[in-house]
């Protein structure tokens, strides 16, 4: 078989196969020998399509014979293994991979003078950036890849009380848009879902948002928009956990989808597509999140008591944006029920249908000008994927029983893989 035989030369590489470390149970540690395809999270080692000297090295440390024609391996147990962040540290212990700064261990080997030894660990322990920047193409990356839709799982749980500041590494897909003017402005927001791509509304890309200013470059790693230099909080570790400033790359083309009409007042195909025009990096403050696996608009598919998180800079009770990146846990709201509020007043010529949904509902916590074309989000066994970017909803902002209206990604999922170009 072509995966064995892979499996084998991956960890036979410089090895005659058969001759093998004798290796043991390392003392004091609590596992097992398992065949490699057993090991989560060696295999996800394994798998890598790009393995570092230090991933070889390791492979070889834990090679302990065969069961039959399967590599064996000391499999060392660990707490949630196979969870996002799951990891091997570079000398062969099981770890989670956090901020630099969130881990006191690490954080303690940076304080000057720094050894060289310190210095080539704390390196190391930086691979699974490395492994994920090769995925950062234009396609949106698989969640089997590990590289979409991992955020910090650390910090703090968009208007009202129920709004608050994230923790300074969460929801890493989180982008602005910047629009050219005497002064840029900060208009809408979007959502990382590749190297070279985002997701915004059409509205912010087309009709009269373009009267402001015109969409000029994408900031990605941001957190307080006052700053463009790092930003920093006080980490679970014991210092502090600092980004790495704003990242700004600039747009190279603009596509809103072709069926959007900037003077429907119910907003159908209020979705667009950014071009970056460079490769944005993977790091622990940018990052894509996943596109959605399944349709939650199903009933099969969620349970009742379902909820999602939006996220954003938009207008607070007591502010028209916010300095920092908000989120808020909004409820799902089946598309009839969610109807009913829009055929009153006003807004009744407003007709839903299946390319939105519905999330919110509650006094004083909703999404709220300024958010549009931010991410309405679900946590799917660890990993976040986008459900929904932000389109509409009543004035003012969280209302009780009138919940925002955003555009349904599962819906578009085809329309956005035609319009992805290498």
């Amino acid at each position: 078989m072509k995966f064995l035989g892979f499996v084998i030369e991956a960890i036979c590489l410089g090895l005659v196969c058969g001759q093998y470390s004798q290796c043991q149970k390392p003392a004091g540690e609590v596992g097992e020998y398992l065949p490699i395809n057993k090991c989560a999270h060696l295999k996800k080692i394994l798998d890598k399509p790009q393995k570092t000297s230090q991933d070889i090295a390791l492979l070889k440390k834990l090679h302990c014979g065969f069961v039959g024609n399967m590599p064996q391996v000391w499999c060392a147990k660990q707490d949630g293994s196979g969870e996002p962040g799951a990891c091997i540290t570079p000398d062969g212990k099981p770890g989670k991979c956090v901020n630099v700064y969130s881990c006191r261990q690490i954080s303690n080997l940076l304080r000057p003078p720094v050894s060289q030894k310190n210095m080539e660990f704390v390196k190391n322990s930086a691979d699974e950036n490395k492994a994920c920047q090769s995925q950062m193409t234009a396609y949106p990356p698989k969640p089997s890849s590990g590289c979409c839709g991992i955020s910090a799982d650390v910090g703090n749980k968009i208007v009202g009380a129920g709004g608050e500041a994230t923790g300074i590494d969460q929801y890493p897909w989180t982008a602005l848009i910047e629009y050219e003017t005497q002064i840029p402005l900060l208009l809408c927001g979007g959502v990382l879902i590749s190297g070279r791509y985002v997701v915004t509304a059409a509205h912010c890309i087309a009709g009269v948002t373009l009267k402001n200013g015109t969409p000029k470059s994408v900031r990605l790693g941001d957190y307080n928009i006052t700053n463009e230099g790092p930003d920093c909080k006080l980490s679970e570790g014991g210092g502090k956990d600092c980004t790495e400033g704003v990242t700004r790359i600039a747009i190279e083309k603009t596509i809103p989808h072709p069926q959007y009409s900037p003077i429907e007042t119910a907003r159908w195909n209020d979705i667009g597509l950014i071009r970056l025009k460079e490769i944005a990096p993977y790091t622990d403050f940018i990052r894509p999140i996943c596109l959605p696996t399944k349709d939650i608009t199903i009933s099969t598919n969620r349970n009742n008591f379902f909820s999602m998180i939006v996220v954003g800079w938009g207008a607070t009770e007591n502010k028209q944006f916010s300095d920092v990146k908000l989120e808020v846990e909004v409820p799902f709201v089946p598309l009839e029920q969610c109807q009913t509020a829009y055929d009153t007043g006003i807004n009744r010529s407003r007709v839903l249908w299946k390319g939105q949904l519905c999330a919110g509902g509650k006094n004083g916590t909703d999404s709220c000008k300024g958010d549009s074309g931010g991410p309405l989000m679900y946590e799917n066994n660890k990993f976040f994927e986008l459900v929904g970017v932000v389109s509409f909803g009543k004035n003012p902002c969280g209302t009780q029983g009138a919940p925002g209206v955003y555009s349904n990604i599962y819906e578009y999922k085809d329309w956005i893989n035609s319009v992805i170009v290498p």
